[in-house]
């Protein structure tokens, strides 16, 4: 079995080395022919997922053509935002594989999953999500991680779960697509929002509040939109909200704490490499919560301290002394 993974981020890069320590013939394809060239001679993703060793198997190119000749399964690990654009890419190559999305965010124009938009543009294929707890660097040094995959095909759910499970990576299978795509999005958005509260030097107690409302408010917009509610419960819900959440290098925490420390938001994205999700996200979810009619606090002060320049202290005052309420 040939498998290719789009996308030479930290995430690609991880499940391309735990593939090929899984003995199966991997491709990774990255954009950018200079940087996919340092990583072919370093066999290390410096910028991403530095010292973490690329075993030998795994091929790595910047040739899409290459990266796809005779693959059988195609993980789609590029930013929400470029998905579409990808997914047309590979279109013109007529490849005829099976496609599994590890993306967390939706399409900022349209607010469609990322299932969708693959769906969308490469027409009748067989699309699964796989998603959960999962911080990139420590997949990679085989530290014991958990995640799950859905997909309408059952059958296509339970060949991933082989092809990923190993002694330190367990997958279970659900059948919640939309609740597993919108939890995995969702929860960047309460993850920016712990970050802030990091960053103003607040506690445990602030951050479990927050956790644990902001979990209440993402599985009711999810609710609202058809998923089913204890999905937010597992892995792609609760379990990634908390890795988020908690690890300090979790790109939506962290700018959360940068923004806490009085700085811009577009100088915050400018000084990293990496895509934070949560950021378009949250402007998203905002959306989908007026048309479902769904009340979200968090992610509304979430809002104004992105993109209204709101302080952070106000977004958190705001918070408390909302009217009160019984807890559910």
């Amino acid at each position: 079995m040939k498998i290719t993974v789009i996308g030479d981020g930290g995430w690609g890069t991880a499940l391309s080395v735990l593939l090929g320590k899984n003995k199966f013939s991997v491709s990774l394809w990255g954009a950018f022919p200079a940087y996919v060239e340092e990583l072919r001679k370093k066999r290390e993703n410096i910028k991403f997922l530095p010292g973490i060793e690329i075993p030998p198997s795994v091929n790595i190119t910047s040739d899409l053509k290459e990266a796809l000749q005779d693959t059988n399964l195609v993980v789609m690990a590029v930013p929400s935002q470029y998905m579409r654009q990808v997914a047309r890419k590979i279109k013109k190559t007529g490849i005829k594989a099976d496609y599994l999305s590890v993306a967390k965010g939706l399409e900022e124009s349209t607010a469609k999953r990322m299932s969708e938009v693959i769906r969308e543009e490469l027409g009748a294929v067989r699309v699964a999500v796989l998603s959960g707890p999962n911080i990139a660097f420590e997949v990679a040094g085989g530290i014991p991680s958990a995640a799950v995959c859905v997909s309408r095909s059952r059958q296509l759910a339970e060949k991933i779960q082989d092809v990923f499970v190993t002694p330190t990576f367990r997958v279970y299978t659900s059948n919640d697509l939309l609740g597993v795509e919108l939890a995995g999005a969702f929860k960047n958005i309460i993850a920016i929002a712990c970050g802030i509260s990091d960053g103003l030097g607040f506690g445990t107690n602030t951050k479990a509040a927050l956790l644990t409302r902001g979990l209440v408010e993402i599985a009711r917009l999810g609710v609202a939109m058809g998923a089913h509610y204890k999905t937010f419960s597992g892995l792609s819900g609760m379990g990634d909200l908390v890795t988020t959440c908690m690890n300090r290098k979790s790109r939506n925490r962290s700018l959360g704490e940068e923004l806490s420390k009085g700085k811009k938001l577009n100088a915050v994205l400018g000084a990293s490499d990496m895509v934070v999700e949560g950021v378009k996200t949250t402007k998203i979810a905002l959306k989908l919560a007026a048309k479902f009619k769904v009340l979200m606090p968090i992610t509304h002060e979430v809002y104004k301290v992105l993109y209204e320049n709101k302080k952070p202290e106000e977004a958190l005052c705001s918070l408390m002394l909302r009217d009160k309420k019984p807890e559910l």
